[in-house]
């Protein structure tokens, strides 16, 4: 996905009324001037002119700043506000303070006590009296002027099914959805993605409230390390060993084990209910789910308990402390949810900055300036190696309002041009020369209307704030400027939030409040141009997940359990040399050393038979000169599932032959007829009694194809002779090798070209025997081929290996 063009902001463009002002502006000077002029004259007379005329600017000073002073776009008055509730209505320290609920009965139990000692027996209440009663209940209540940490965090209560209560009408639940492939996806997928995540975002009406939050949140050393850990075997080299869980944390190294990434989408609405609240509050987390899962993105909803879970890990970033919480304990200590969230402390003395415990922390908010913007915009903060806080409110704009603004904007900007026009012919110069920003936003508000009219586009509004973090002062420098390097590579601006850290704060917290009002207008398709999506991690927990190399964008290790994946089947691909038998060695590593599975190996290129032998394996070495013979006709009983094993026997022979008669155009039907009459008549004694000494050999399948009457049958019998009674009967024999090991290795390097497919061929069969016998034990099994494309060569060799590829699938 390449770029999409951002709107300008229409809430720049303020009406003009008189003389090119604003309403505001009007009304500010005209105050100005009403309490500066008549004061000039009224002082005149004793102070003189210049002195009164320097009281006059001073006096009508404030009001101009009033009418001219913005930051953020908010006024000079929503400045002050913030100072003063910041630095003098607020407390500035807000430490971890328990507020038990049965010592607050107790103490008002005490109160009433007191105070029916103090007014007992008297009509009139002196005002000492008085005076007494009140610090008694101030005493009772608590200081009214200090704030706990546990009051900073504002909610009135979750509920075990995951909705909070917010405020007294304001409910919110909160969704947790995995990441996606986008990063990697070819610009075809990019673009069919982008269109089905602003379909997404256009589901979000006016009475939504919705906040994304993306928190990058450290991980303790031991979570980090928990799949890292390998056991020791005293069976194996200790040097090895050593070696190996050195490679697995130099790989791990490369990326981020230490921060965890999750995407997290808060919902709330206004309702007069909590019952009325949970109905709507499910409706629609069923839809977000399945919009998702549309996207093919999993999502969930988190409970109440993973919610303030993911509170408490980002309140307590400092000291890693694990959650510990369980709903029956609310009851029984009379303490609220906050209080087991809630770090140690709030520090809010600084207006540029907070701490939360022992963290440093630094708010800001990103002002969008940038004319467009690319799919990559969001990707830079979150690739950041630094624990911080993402949160963009998005809130929808009703339609028809949006539209009505736009076109009363388009009207002013009229006018406005009009006005310039006809002070230009006045001035006697060009009528054509305009402001450069009233032709933009001229030109930009008529696209943006025609969008909103003609296109699947709405309005939004975002406001994305960013929350840095760090250690010390100057690690949280160093984390702030590059934030501020990200947005300026973007062409925005991060803008530090002065004396709004706690309300930037509260708005990152998973509650869908946002209590920043600097919002941004963006249209669908700039407001999806944030996509949250990079690639998809592979780290599942458990002992049997195996190291499979390193994610291509994030550089985290990638740890599967392949027996937890809807298919435990995998090819591992790639050019000459690129390491593809390193890769199925370290594989066979590790599942010696986590999992108790047996692994077969058939091994046309004697690679394996070192790795075998250093885990005391068995090696079965097949060749015209070895005395490790294989039967390919040897059979189990419980060779398949079905009632008849001799059906895939049956195939595997039919492949057999292919290879040694087939030529060019395989076996024609009429030889597979025979082939198959006789693998029945072969098996016939030993199916009547299956004892060792009956089993079959190829040499019996030869002289049954010589008992036959047909010209076909006399042919493939000539082509089994040489295998029979020839120079290449090295698999005219029984089997005389115990396969008793855990780790066998079918090193089938000396049989040569004429007889190594034929040998893989041979060895699968054999294989699928111990499969078989496996199988019935409930014991895994784990069979590796090299050079597996020689299998795939001939019609009915690659028919049956497929059919054996299956069967594995299907028998775990």
């Amino acid at each position: 996905m390449p770029y999409v063009t951002v709107p300008k902001d229409l809430s720049a463009v303020k009406p003009k009324i008189f003389l090119g002002l604003t309403k505001r502006q009007i009304i500010c000077f005209g105050s100005g001037m009403l309490a500066g002029i008549p004061l000039f004259f009224l002082l005149k007379p004793y102070i003189g002119t210049s002195f009164a005329s320097l009281i006059m600017i001073a006096v009508m000073m404030p009001f101009f700043m009033f009418a001219l002073v913005q930051k953020n776009g908010e006024p000079l008055e929503a400045l002050i506000g913030h100072f003063i509730r910041s630095r003098f209505l607020r407390p500035k320290q807000r430490p971890y303070e328990t507020n038990n609920y049965y010592d607050a009965l107790e103490r008002q139990g005490k109160l009433r006590k007191e105070v029916k000692q103090i007014t007992h027996g008297k009509r009139k209440l002196t005002r000492a009296d008085k005076k007494l009663i009140r610090e008694k209940i101030e005493q009772a209540r608590g200081d009214g002027k200090r704030i706990s940490a546990q009051q900073t965090i504002p909610y009135l209560r979750m509920y075990p099914d995951g909705v909070c209560r917010v405020t007294h009408s304001y409910y919110s639940k909160t969704i947790q959805f995995e990441d996606a492939n986008y990063q990697l996806a070819h610009n075809e997928d990019k673009e069919t993605f982008f269109a089905g995540w602003s379909d997404f975002i256009n589901y979000f009406d006016s009475s939504l409230s919705i906040q994304f939050l993306f928190p990058t949140l450290p991980v303790g050393k031991e979570d980090a390390e928990q799949n890292l850990t390998f056991p020791v075997r005293e069976d194996l080299d200790p040097r090895l060993q050593e070696e190996f869980s050195d490679f697995i944390r130099s790989q791990a190294a490369k990326g981020d084990r230490g921060l965890k990434r999750p995407k997290y989408l808060t919902f709330g609405i206004e309702a007069d209910s909590v019952r009325a609240a949970k109905q709507r509050l499910d409706r629609i987390e069923t839809e977000l789910i399945l919009g998702f899962k549309r996207l093919g993105v999993k999502a969930f909803a988190l409970n109440g308990k993973e919610r303030l879970e993911l509170m408490h890990s980002m309140l307590h970033m400092d000291t890693l402390e694990p959650f510990r919480f369980e709903w029956d304990w609310l009851v029984r200590s009379g303490l609220t949810t906050q209080d087991f969230i809630a770090p140690s402390s709030f520090d809010f003395s600084d207006g540029r900055s907070f701490r939360i415990g022992d963290q440093y922390c630094s708010a800001s908010v990103l002002q969008i300036l940038a004319s467009e913007l690319n799919d990559r915009s969001l990707t830079g903060f979150l690739d950041m190696e630094s624990s911080q806080l993402l949160s963009m409110h998005v809130k929808a704009v009703d339609q028809t309002d949006a539209i009505r603004q736009i076109k009363h904007t388009i009207t002013e900007l009229d006018r406005t041009k009009i006005e310039e026009q006809k002070r230009a012919v006045k001035a006697g110069y060009d009528m054509d020369i305009l402001p450069s920003d009233l032709a933009t936003y001229g030109n930009d508000a008529k696209e943006l209307l025609q969008n909103l009219q003609s296109r699947n586009e709405r309005m939004f509004l975002v406001t994305f704030l960013v929350v840095n973090t760090g250690s010390t002062k100057r690690q949280l420098k160093n984390n702030v400027m590059q934030a501020r390097s990200i947005a300026q590579a973007m062409n925005c601006t991060l803008m530090r939030l002065d004396f709004q850290q706690e309300n930037a704060l509260v708005s990152c917290l998973p509650l869908g409040v946002n209590r920043i009002n600097i919002r941004r207008g963006l249209t669908t398709s700039s407001a999806a141009i944030f996509i949250p999506f990079t690639t998809q991690e592979l780290f599942q927990h458990g002992l049997e997940a195996l190291f499979y190399g390193n994610n291509a964008l994030s550089n985290n290790i990638i740890m599967v359990d392949r027996k937890k994946t809807s298919n435990p089947n995998g090819l591992i691909l790639g050019t000459p040399g690129s390491g593809k038998s390193f890769m199925a060695k370290l594989e066979m590593y590790c599942v010696y050393i986590l999992t108790k599975d047996h692994m077969l190996i058939c091994d046309p290129e004697s690679e394996y038979a070192p790795l075998v032998a250093s885990l005391n394996g068995q090696i079965v070495r097949i060749s015209p000169t070895s005395a490790d013979f294989i039967n390919p006709l040897g059979l189990n009983l419980d060779y398949s599932d079905e009632e008849n094993p001799l059906s895939l026997k049956s195939d595997f022979v039919l492949s057999l032959c292919e290879l040694i008669v087939g030529g060019k155009d395989g076996l024609k039907p009429k030889e597979k007829t025979i082939i198959d009459r006789c693998v029945r008549l072969v098996y016939k004694d030993y199916l009547a009694d299956p004892r060792p000494e009956n089993m079959p050999i190829l040499e019996d399948l030869y002289n049954v194809l010589r008992a036959q009457e047909e010209r076909e049958a006399q042919d493939v019998a000539t082509a089994l002779e040489i295998y029979v009674s020839g120079s290449l009967n090295v698999f005219n024999h029984r089997t005389n090798v115990d396969i008793h090991n855990r780790v066998v290795c079918y090193d089938i390097t000396e049989l040569g070209k004429q007889l190594k497919t034929l040998g893989m061929l041979i060895v699968q069969d054999q294989v699928w025997n111990r499969v078989t016998s496996n199988r019935a034990k409930k014991q895994s099994t784990r069979y590796y081929i090299d050079e597996m494309h020689l299998l795939l060569k001939e019609e009915q060799t690659a028919a049956y290996t497929v059919e054996i590829w299956k069967r594995f699938r299907k028998w775990g």
